[in-house]
């Protein structure tokens, strides 16, 4: 414990004032009355509960207050020494024992209120070496104190045991050295787990990552690849369960990887361009849309968001498994996903699955082809309902904000022209629908699909709404299902 705490703990064992005299005993002398000071130097006026504490006496005779863990919450003082630190009383001048404020040996000043009146000269002088803070390591957060006597109080009496010509001074009752237990709250029973649902072991991000990769690659999309294993993740193995018959066990990452190896494995390396490190890039993308109008484009903010983009990743973890990487240096090797080619062949009917949050792409014959995860509506701007076709596909769209038609954004009551790039309202693609002002399409935040809600529209990321625009074609139907 620390001097510093030594101290704090005295003084609570003195704090106690001057403890009346134990029965039995005579009352002591003036000179012997003793106070409990707190470790901050001040006379202890909260008196410890019953069973809060213990005394024991170290090799200096010192007695400490010692909390349930161990610490010392306070110490015993001579009032006439308490007195003379407060500037109470003249100071008793001893050889080498002068402890009075500022001294060599009294570093730490004591501070407390005021407490009696006279100094008492026929009181024993102090023990010496009263520097506690040099002794501040021997007794922190230990249950064995170096140099110290355990006395613990008489549990009759509820006093401490004393020494031939020791004075009685503190009556406190004895306490377990243990912490009574607390009581764990009640945990809910968790809830029972369909067969198909079992618990998967738990992977590292780089397995997770390589699961991602492989569901992607496929056409099921995780969403942003982080090497999470989230809910995106398990409604792309849902979505290839449905597509194979076959169940994708997360942590069979054997099979993962060998049947990643015919396509090359998860991860590889890209050198930055100077192309890419050129941009243009904005600043940031303002929240209201009249100042997304302003701009000519709303294009990335840095090197690094584009390429998380363009390798399907999130961007913090494209940061992590490049640490201190510049990605506006030109030249600079770097750790990305190898996404592979996008998904061929032609979807021609799709499902919004509300309540999954996942759009669905079956092909001719019923057999599904591509599943993404998906924001979809709200409930104060929901999603269209039943049936609706796909009338055309916009790459690189602009948006048109209209208040009176769509909802209001802000105090934007009019009529809005914001420009095209990734980082618009729409993102990269728009799938318009027959119903109007609905549409699918991509999004600024990839990171949230299929966490968030939208106005009403299908938002997917980026490359998923880029890569369904190629399976489909105007005329394929949309069913919304709840």
């Amino acid at each position: 414990m620390s001097t510093r705490s030594i101290l704090r703990l005295t003084a609570a064992l003195l704090a106690f004032s001057v403890v009346a005299p134990v029965a039995g005993h005579a009352a002591p002398r003036d000179d012997q009355q003793m106070v409990l000071v707190t470790t901050d130097g001040r006379l202890m006026r909260d008196i410890p509960e019953a069973g809060a504490v213990r005394v024991v006496v170290d090799n200096q005779g010192r007695r400490l207050l010692i909390d349930r863990w161990d610490m010392v919450i306070g110490f015993e003082m001579p009032l006439w020494q308490y007195r003379e630190q407060q500037g109470l009383a003249s100071p008793r001048v001893q050889p080498d024992r002068d402890f009075r404020r500022g001294s060599a040996d009294w570093d730490d000043p004591l501070w407390g209120d005021d407490f009696g009146q006279d100094a008492f000269p026929d009181a024993p002088p102090p023990p010496r070496n009263r520097d506690f803070r040099r002794d501040r390591d021997r007794f922190a957060n230990t249950d064995r104190f170096n140099g110290i006597e355990r006395r613990d109080l008489n549990p009759t009496t509820g006093t401490v045991p004393r020494r031939d010509g020791e004075s009685s001074i503190i009556r406190l009752p004895r306490e377990s050295k243990q912490q009574p237990p607390v009581a764990e709250p009640a945990r809910p029973p968790e809830p029972a787990k369909a067969p198909d649902q079992a618990k998967t072991p738990k992977l590292s991000k780089a397995q997770v990552a390589t699961l991602q990769v492989y569901l992607d690659r496929n056409g099921f999309s995780p969403g942003v690849i982080d090497g999470r294993m989230g809910s995106n993740v398990r409604k792309a193995l849902d979505a290839w369960r449905e597509a194979t018959g076959e169940r994708l066990d997360p942590a069979d990452t054997d099979l993962v990887l060998s049947r990643l190896a015919t396509r090359g494995l998860a991860f590889t390396t890209y050198t930055i361009t100077a192309e890419d490190a050129a941009g243009p890039f904005i600043a940031s993308v303002p929240t209201d849309y009249a100042e997304k109008a302003r701009l000519d484009r709303l294009s990335f903010t840095s090197t690094r968001e584009m390429l998380a983009e363009r390798f399907h990743m999130d961007e913090d973890y494209l940061q992590e498994l490049n640490p201190e990487v510049d990605f506006n240096r030109p030249g600079v090797q770097i750790k990305v996903v190898d996404t592979g080619p996008k998904k061929s062949g032609t979807v021609t009917r799709i499902v919004a699955d509300k309540g999954r949050k996942q759009i669905r792409g079956y092909d001719a014959s019923g057999k599904l082809l591509a599943a993404y995860p998906a924001t979809i509506g709200s409930s104060s701007t929901p999603s269209p309902t039943g049936e609706v076709i796909i009338e055309r596909i916009a790459r690189n769209p602009g948006y048109t904000y209209n208040p009176k038609i769509n909802f209001k954004q802000g105090d934007n009551d009019k009529i809005l022209q914001v420009p095209p790039g990734p980082n618009g309202p729409v993102g990269s693609i728009w799938i318009a629908l027959s119903k109007p002002t609905y549409g699918i399409h991509g999004t600024p935040e990839p990171s949230k699909i299929g966490k968030t809600s939208s106005n009403g529209c299908v938002r997917l990321t980026n490359w998923d709404a880029e890569e369904l625009a190629g399976l489909v074609a105007p005329g394929v139907t949309v069913s919304f299902v709840e």
